[in-house]
């Protein structure tokens, strides 16, 4: 009964911590941006309402697994309110996630796409969409407070996946990690009981050149998930 309550009271803490990050209004630049941006639109997706406000974390609060990217994308998150949903990152996270049994369907299309994650949660290093995908040294440094809260309320979280070198080194930031360096396939142990992973951001950037293939790109995900299963055993 003890652990029932405190899993309730902890999901509702991050329920008002993301009804605290769409209200931020810390970084005038980003809120500027991402207005814009939903105002402007793209001809693709001009009769869609943007959300265009920062963007909440979302998954399981019982994860044991924590997956912390860049920011959301300007016409992905950014339209869609939900991070890595609506473009082409969302749907190769979904994918992979679908594969190693953390979530229910293999694409990321909308808010009521009936996408549910089993045993993930899912942030970022900004939470606002940033021009030109570079979020400044002070907006980073804004954002880092959730991502410190977040620590503290996932306390089951066994492994952390991060993505790119920026969500590395805001989560290092956040964790009070000093000395680690980024790489693809990087692995760090017992970081305060927890598993650090690194991996590439799947970007077009990255998918699309092949800096970031699929089989890579996976293999980082069946290694998260053999690390929980071997907690089990």
């Amino acid at each position: 009964m003890a652990s029932s309550l405190s899993l309730h009271v902890d999901a509702e803490k991050l329920r008002v911590l993301n009804s605290k990050i769409t209200k931020c209004a810390l970084c005038p630049r980003l809120l500027e941006y991402v207005r814009q941006v939903g105002q402007d639109k793209v001809r693709r997706f001009a009769g869609e309402e943007y959300w265009a406000r920062p963007v909440p974390s979302w998954g399981d609060p019982n994860a044991r697994l924590l997956i912390v990217g860049l920011a959301p994308a300007a016409h992905g998150g950014n339209r869609t309110g939900r991070m890595f949903t609506g473009d082409s990152s969302g749907d190769w996270l979904a994918r992979a996630m679908h594969e190693t049994g953390f979530a229910n369907m293999p694409t990321s299309r909308s808010q009521n796409d009936g996408l549910t994650l089993k045993d993930v949660y899912v942030t970022a290093a900004v939470r606002c969409a940033p021009p030109g995908n570079k979020p400044l040294p002070f907006e980073l440094l804004n954002c880092s407070r959730y991502l410190e809260s977040e620590l503290k309320l996932l306390d089951k979280v066994r492994v952390v996946l991060v993505l790119g070198k920026i969500g590395f080194d805001a989560y290092s930031r956040a964790a009070g990690v000093k000395g680690l360096v980024f790489s693809h396939g990087a692995r760090y142990d017992d970081l305060d009981d927890k598993v650090l992973l690194a991996s590439y951001h799947p970007s077009r950037q990255n998918t699309n050149t092949g800096k970031l293939t699929w089989s890579m790109w996976l293999q980082v995900f069946r290694t998260a998930r053999a690390i929980l299963e071997n907690d089990r055993a």
